[in-house]
């Protein structure tokens, strides 16, 4: 935005230099006089001393090339304030700082269909989100949803960095090209190597060097979309089983790792479904072991342990402070 100031304030400038030295040189006046004449005759509000002959000429030859430039540095300003541009730049700095305060959020490469569930969806899930996208009619609405968003292209260490990429939880790689999302999975692994990639792959050929590259799971929107069809027509009421881990807002389907000083440590399964009155335990991933479905009820949990439940957020929240 400021690029466009750049001629109309440089051409001010060598006008109020242009009459300053003028006036000193031609009429005489002390620095500050010949500075303080050329604003007059600038501003159009007066003039000032009393000029000879040669100040005269040399007046009216400051009024066509100063005024002018005035005016088009006006009209430059005004046409900024009209278009919006200036409200654009007030939010984007405004996104940039708060881009900057994001810790423990997921990066999402792309904000197309993909790219809008995930981002919707994280959101639900009360999770602080960042979006990178580079085509710029994408921007505006990225803008009126609030969501934080920086320009370019997510393969780029600099953008990525812009990003916070070093600072987030997870990614996600949704954008259209499966080479794409192999770049941005091997550059997001490089820069961070606890980070979380889920990357999404079109051919099913991308599946292995997706997870070559680092992503920690790959999905096929088409592949998944295909056997939720298939289900549908052929077993209809498990699909509605499914789904109901998905009731809303209010239920969800939640991993919880337990860790010294959890609610959940050294407790067994039975105890925790007991306390925690409400949340059903589903399985249980115990380190290096395989993930067990209706686990045992004298399991007891230890540091490591990964458990899945589903339940009331509130009810989760307290299983995992």
């Amino acid at each position: 935005m400021f690029a466009r100031f750049r001629l109309p304030l440089l051409l001010v400038v060598l006008a109020l230099c242009y009459g300053t030295f003028g006036y000193w040189l031609i009429e005489n006046q002390s620095p500050l006089d010949a500075f303080y004449t050329t604003v007059l005759t600038l501003s159009t509000v007066g003039s000032g001393p009393e000029l000879g002959v040669g100040g005269k000429l040399f007046t009216v030859s400051l009024i066509l090339f100063g005024v002018a430039t005035l005016f088009a540095a006006i009209g430059v300003a005004t046409e900024v304030l009209s278009s919006g541009e200036l409200a654009r730049w007030l939010r984007r700095k405004r996104m940039s700082r708060r881009t900057g305060q994001l810790r423990g959020h997921y990066v999402v490469c792309g904000y197309g269909r993909v790219g809008r569930t995930v981002t919707g969806e994280l959101g639900r899930h009360q999770r602080q989100v960042l979006v990178i996208e580079s085509k710029p009619e994408l921007h505006l609405l990225l803008e009126e949803q609030g969501i934080p968003y920086v320009t370019g292209d997510a393969a780029d260490e600099t953008v990525l960095r812009q990003a916070g990429i070093e600072r987030a939880d997870g990614l996600v790689c949704a954008v259209d090209s499966d080479s794409g999302n192999v770049f941005i999975a091997l550059t997001a692994r490089a820069m961070n190597p606890g980070l979380r990639i889920v990357a999404r792959a079109a051919e099913q050929r991308s599946v292995d060097k997706l997870r070559r590259a680092g992503a920690d799971e790959v999905i096929s929107p088409y592949g998944l979309s295909g056997r939720r069809m298939a289900l549908l027509a052929l077993q209809p009421s498990v699909l509605e089983v499914l789904d109901l881990l998905d009731l809303g807002a209010d239920i969800r389907l939640e991993e919880v790792a337990v860790q010294p000083g959890t609610p959940l440590h050294a407790m067994t399964v039975a105890e925790a479904q007991t306390r925690f009155a409400g949340v059903a335990i589903l399985a249980v991933r115990q380190p290096g072991g395989e993930l067990t479905t209706s686990p045992d009820q004298n399991l007891r949990l230890g540091t490591g342990d990964l458990v899945i439940a589903l339940g009331p957020v509130t009810i989760l929240e307290g299983m995992t402070n």
